[in-house]
């Protein structure tokens, strides 16, 4: 009976210390997000996007507005602006879901492993000539899915040799 009290303490004790666990996790700076504009390819901070002016935003896009345009710019823009606190950080927590669910530029890029995996060398050789966002990461998984697949055929190799 008291080895069964002893070992319910303890457990209840674990227990509570598990929970006393936080996670903090890292804000979004409105200044470090950036969103493409017009035809050019430029971009722009959503800090910068929520302070600039119509003319500007003009110059930077290469076309000239419209009235129900402008109408609708400043709206967004104020929404924007109210989405972002002093410090310049972001504080719609939906905002925040979505650009942390953006992916691919870390993390697991399942067409780069796909592509070493499946196509060994042209599969590397695909993934460096593929420019974008997430050149650097589909890389490295294709890297890693070139690696996977000749450790098997390595294993499999051996093992055909020693039963032979």
């Amino acid at each position: 009976m008291r080895k069964f009290l002893a070992l319910a303490i303890v457990l209840l004790c674990l227990n509570v210390s598990f929970a006393s666990v936080t996670v903090i996790t890292p804000t979004l700076k409105a200044s470090e997000i950036f969103i493409p504009v017009g035809k050019t390819g430029q971009k722009i901070s959503l800090l910068e996007l929520s302070q600039i002016k119509i003319k500007d935003f003009e110059l930077l896009r290469g076309q000239k507005m419209k009235f129900f345009d402008r109408l609708a710019f400043k709206a967004a823009q104020k929404k924007v602006r109210d989405n972002i606190d002093r410090d310049g950080t972001i504080n719609n927590k939906k905002i925040v879901k979505v650009l942390g669910q953006r992916g691919g530029e870390t993390g697991f890029h399942l067409g780069g492993f796909a592509l070493g995996f499946f196509l060994p060398l042209i599969g590397v050789l695909i993934a460096y000539l593929i420019n974008d966002d997430y050149k650097k990461n589909r890389v490295k998984w294709a890297l890693i899915g070139t690696s996977v697949i000749l450790g098997i055929l390595t294993v499999l190799v051996t093992i055909a040799n020693q039963s032979l």
